[in-house]
């Protein structure tokens, strides 16, 4: 039988059978030999040892597309960041660093601003434009006027998404918004395990039918651009490419250089000066960390 591994405690796993339910497992122990730890999102083959107590085994983990490690989790289609449009202000830095750490992991990324029924129209337009061209798909949501939320969950129907996002930016609201059958799926989990839902944070993965299944990921406050040398930092940034080979020196870094195409790009609003003002900050980040 196969599943897939929706939350992880203790040493013990539950897993996902579609038209089944939860089961609990015990992983078997030529992981633990081998080194091979389960991790939340793993598709598996497992044993039923009591399909009444819905008890199982392990036996195999199926091989994974993905995996990233905070939070740690396996086969991701892709992942959201769910940040208020109004209050509080969007801190843009924040996302861009997300954004690049998901890039470079080739995990596909989308950004939902929330609560826009209470922002201006023009900077709505605005923080749409900031990502044009960055290969990151925008949406605008309100879950007071329901706006943009039957194209959110569209983009979210038959994948695995994490979510993240940091507090006050309504992502209860928008998850209940888009899968009211969410509060169903974390009871039913909770029932299962028989823990406080909120004693100690784990990975989780909610199944809310359709092969469509989130994740809500806490602690989304800081996050540090380790394993990345300055130099490849420009890569990871999809609004660069048309303009990189017409820099008039090989291997312009697009800060100080003269004759940058990229700095031309941000001057002609071609590309946001708000991302370029975070690729240079964080270009120094990577520079100050490798020297110090």
């Amino acid at each position: 039988m196969n599943g897939k591994i929706v939350r992880g405690i203790a040493g013990f796993y539950y897993v996902h059978v579609k038209e089944a339910g939860i089961f609990e497992c015990k992983a078997k122990g030529i992981f633990r030999n081998n080194n091979i730890k389960p991790l939340v999102g793993d598709n598996v083959k497992l044993e039923i040892l009591d399909s009444e107590k819905m008890l199982g085994n392990i036996t195999d983990i199926l091989p994974r597309n993905n995996s990233i490690i905070r939070p740690a989790v396996a086969n991701i289609d892709q992942a959201v960041v769910i940040i208020a449009a109004s209050y509080p202000k969007p801190d843009l830095n924040l996302l861009d660093r997300f954004l690049l750490m998901m890039r470079m992991q080739n995990i596909s990324t989308a950004v939902c601003f929330n609560k826009s029924d209470d922002a201006d129209e023009e900077w709505l337009l605005q923080l749409a434009d900031n990502y044009r061209g960055s290969d990151c798909t925008v949406y605008m949501t309100s879950t007071v006027t329901g706006d943009g939320i039957a194209e959110f969950k569209q983009g979210m129907t038959g994948k695995t998404t994490v979510l993240a996002g940091p507090s006050g930016v309504g992502k209860s609201s928008v998850i209940n918004s888009l899968f009211p059958e969410a509060q169903m799926a974390v009871g039913d989990i909770s029932s299962k395990i028989k823990r406080g839902r909120h004693t100690t944070r784990h990975s989780e993965l909610l199944s809310l039918g359709k092969e469509t299944y989130i994740m809500d990921t806490p602690g989304f406050t800081s996050l540090k651009l380790l394993l990345l040398e300055k130099e490849e930092l420009k890569r990871y940034y999809p609004e660069f490419e048309p303009y990189m080979d017409r820099c008039r020196f090989l291997g312009c870094s697009h800060i100080n250089e003269p004759g940058c195409a990229i700095k031309d790009a941000v001057q002609n609003n071609n590309i946001s000066q708000s991302r370029y003002n975070n690729y240079k900050q964080f270009y120094e980040e990577i520079s100050h960390m490798k020297k110090y």
